[in-house]
């Protein structure tokens, strides 16, 4: 099982939902272990990862880029002079992808956040050639975000498999998280695989 983890946005919940189906996955038997490319700021996105996949992988295969900066990649990059090395992130991909029988990588903020000037988020996930899982928080403007990602997803040639509808950090009872994942039923074909809720620890996946 392989798959590349995007958000609408960046704190979306991506790694809170990749850490979750790491965990569940390895429960149902799947020797699952996450990566995380880039991280921009801490590395704590990173360490979840690792401590997911119960220390299977080293932290620097999953995670090989590490700016200190907390903007994009590009912008970090800039700001203290270093190019972001993509043999690198391909390396521990390619080393990942062998050795574990399933793999997430979680990509860095949205669809098309910026790794180097002319390579994005969507470049990346088009090399590895996996299909998407898009990561949707339930709030305000989870429409227009969900369907401009979609779009640029599909307009690349690209795939998203399923949709995370994310409830966590979700602290508003609107008209809008009321309505939001009828919307998308309604609005895309795209299926919803998992509502998370708040304090969630499992996913139940249904596989023997």
């Amino acid at each position: 099982m392989y798959f590349v983890i995007t958000g609408t946005d960046t704190g979306v919940g991506k790694t809170f939902s990749t850490t979750l189906l790491i965990r569940s996955l390895r429960r149902a038997g799947l020797d699952t272990v996450g990566m995380k490319p880039v991280c921009c700021g801490d590395r704590e996105d990173a360490e979840l990862l690792h401590a997911a996949a119960e220390g299977s992988v080293e932290l620097n295969d999953i995670n090989p880029i590490w700016l200190r900066t907390p903007a994009s990649p590009y912008t970090a990059s800039l700001i203290e002079n270093r190019m972001i090395d993509l043999d690198a992130i391909r390396e521990c991909y390619s080393k990942l992808r062998k050795a574990h029988r399933s793999l997430l990588v979680e990509g860095v903020g949205g669809w098309m956040v910026p790794i180097r000037k002319d390579y994005f988020v969507r470049d990346l996930a088009a090399e590895f050639g996996l299909p998407i899982l898009l990561v949707v928080p339930n709030r305000l403007g989870a429409l227009n975000h969900t369907l401009l990602t979609l779009q640029s997803i599909q307009s690349s040639g690209q795939s998203c498999a399923g949709i995370i509808f994310n409830h966590a950090g979700s602290s508003t009872t609107d008209v809008a998280t009321v309505t939001n994942r009828s919307m998308l039923e309604d609005l895309t074909d795209v299926p919803i695989l998992f509502e998370i809720e708040q304090d969630q620890q499992d996913i139940h996946l249904g596989i023997a």
